[in-house]
């Protein structure tokens, strides 16, 4: 027979990476909620700036200056665990596995079709059958770039500055000021001369 847990008690382990019922009727109410207001979202048109700019402020737990999110959005809990620096931007399809809390610092940029999960579940199959789950946040620098196709799994620290190429799944933690690709994502060369030169293979900077 498995623990029973209260509904303030699920939350609690709900934010704290042990094991929960996301199917918890208290969490699913509050859930839903949240998926409203995201749907509200990516039912705006192209004009409805300021529209999208208010959706944005109130589902998200933190939201800079500058961040444009192109729709559609896909996001578990639509924001409400996601903290978001100033001035970053991500291309369509970005899927937000926002259970746990995800940090995305100031002039990231996201590629299109991008997952970052913080859920996972057990490997133990008698715990799956009962839908357990558990949240590990992910951080994500400063004036990162991800590519497009980019999977980035709980747990995970990108640093400062840093490249993820596309198609990457990154399922450890990658260092600043590094260019790094594959799956599993692996630093491939440091951000270096080269790189003040020449913006893409022999396309010289002419700035």
């Amino acid at each position: 027979m498995r623990k029973t847990f209260t509904p303030e008690e699920e939350r609690r382990r709900m934010q704290e990476g042990k094991l929960y019922l996301p199917t918890d009727p208290d969490l699913l109410a509050e859930q839903e909620i949240c998926l409203e207001k995201l749907y509200d979202y990516n039912h705006t048109r192209p004009s409805q700036g300021a529209e999208r700019q208010r959706l944005l402020q109130e589902m998200f737990a933190e939201i800079g200056e500058g961040v444009y999110l192109e729709p559609p959005l896909r996001a578990n809990w639509a924001g409400r665990h996601v903290h978001l620096g100033k001035n970053i931007y991500a291309n369509f399809n970005l899927t937000l596995v926002d259970d746990g809390e995800i940090y995305i610092g100031d002039y990231t940029m996201i590629g299109p079709n991008v997952t970052i999960a913080t859920a996972g579940h057990p490997v133990l199959p008698e715990l799956r059958e009962e839908a357990y789950q558990f949240n590990i946040p992910v951080h994500i620098g400063r004036n990162v770039w991800i590519g497009a196709g980019v999977i980035i799994l709980p747990g995970v620290t990108v640093g400062d500055n840093t490249v993820i190429g596309a198609g990457s799944v990154v399922t450890k933690d990658v260092s600043s000021d590094v260019v790094a690709v594959g799956n599993p994502c692996r630093v491939l060369r440091p951000i270096g001369e080269k790189d003040r030169n020449y913006y893409y293979k022999d396309q010289k900077i002419d700035l």
